[in-house]
């Protein structure tokens, strides 16, 4: 199921098969610094920022940052049994922002997001993707872009096409919502993309 911008009721789809069997559920947030929070105080990243939305929209969640400054598509699929060993009840995939920042091959991303998909096996699960900018050239975007809806229908995930959308205007990014290097959301931008 594709998500577009500003869908509030994402989790609350996501949560609905755990929050029928528990109280409260576990999310474990697998990704880059985009999840870890670069940059940002302990409590205005993405994760943080997450869960008190949940919590004051009265979703009983716990959330695990498993995001890591830096991390490609690669590290992630070395580490998501690790992601794993918590048993969270759903998972937040958002890992490929440090592939594309690196002119990584799309094949080996999608080769990568796949195994992923597959260790998480039957737990619900968000993708959450990013655009590919056009400077490697558009047979690069395109391939790069077609990995998440393509996986998200395979693996039946549900798809939020692209993490920085909220805080981009078109291709570019809204400086007031970005840290200094422009890659990175500020507070007020992780608090849009929630």
């Amino acid at each position: 199921m594709l998500l577009g911008r500003g869908k509030a009721l994402v989790l609350a789809l996501l949560l609905m098969p755990a929050m029928a069997q528990a109280e409260h559920v576990t999310i474990t947030a697998l990704g880059d610094s985009l999840t870890q929070g670069y940059g940002l105080k302990r409590d205005e990243g993405f994760v943080p920022q997450l869960a008190r939305w949940l919590a004051a929209n009265g979703a009983e969640a716990k959330l695990i940052n498993a995001g890591v400054s830096g991390d490609t598509t690669r590290g992630g699929a070395a580490r998501v049994g690790w992601a794993l060993s918590d048993s969270p009840d759903a998972v937040i995939v958002a890992l490929g922002g440090n592939d594309v920042l690196r002119g990584l091959p799309a094949e080996a991303a999608r080769a990568n997001l796949t195994k992923i998909l597959g260790e998480i096996g039957a737990h619900p699960v968000l993708l959450i993707g990013v655009a590919a900018p056009g400077n490697y050239g558009m047979e690069y975007k395109r391939a790069f872009d077609a990995i998440y809806p393509d996986l998200a229908a395979q693996f039946g995930t549900l798809l939020y096409p692209n993490m920085l959308a909220a805080v981009t205007d078109g291709p570019v990014r809204t400086p007031a919502l970005m840290l200094r290097d422009g890659i990175h959301p500020n507070r007020d931008g992780e608090e849009l993309i929630v």
